[in-house]
């Protein structure tokens, strides 16, 4: 929930993205991001989708793609050049999150969300 309300708050407040739509696309990828170091939190979103061996993040995309929702940043009107400042902005002042923020790692989460990929 840290990471995932960080960055929405980011891309909301800083890059004027829509609010609903932002934080669909984002919140599989932070669950991705966060499933190694909360295992179980993680099981039990696949356990409640009924997602057999696939990851959290990989069966919250699968819903969110399956109801017809927005899939990209990039679609909601972020550009490219601004994910390095995305980053940078949630990283000045990070909340508490169960694995810890690095750069390199929340600048792949937010290039994935750009991009629409489904989170490993």
């Amino acid at each position: 929930m840290a990471l995932h309300h960080k960055l929405c708050h980011t891309l909301g407040g800083s890059f004027n993205l829509p609010h609903s739509p932002t934080h669909t696309i984002v919140l599989p990828h932070a669950i991705a991001y966060n499933a190694g170091a909360a295992p179980e939190a993680a099981s039990g979103i696949v356990r409640a989708l009924n997602a057999g061996k696939t990851s959290a993040g990989a069966a919250l995309y699968d819903l969110a793609q399956s109801l017809g929702a927005p899939m990209t940043l990039k679609s909601l009107g972020m550009t490219e050049t601004d994910l390095d400042t995305a980053t940078d902005i949630a990283l000045s002042n990070p909340y508490w999150n169960p694995q810890p923020m690095e750069r390199a790692g929340i600048r792949e989460l937010l290039q994935d969300a750009y991009e629409g990929k489904s989170p490993a």
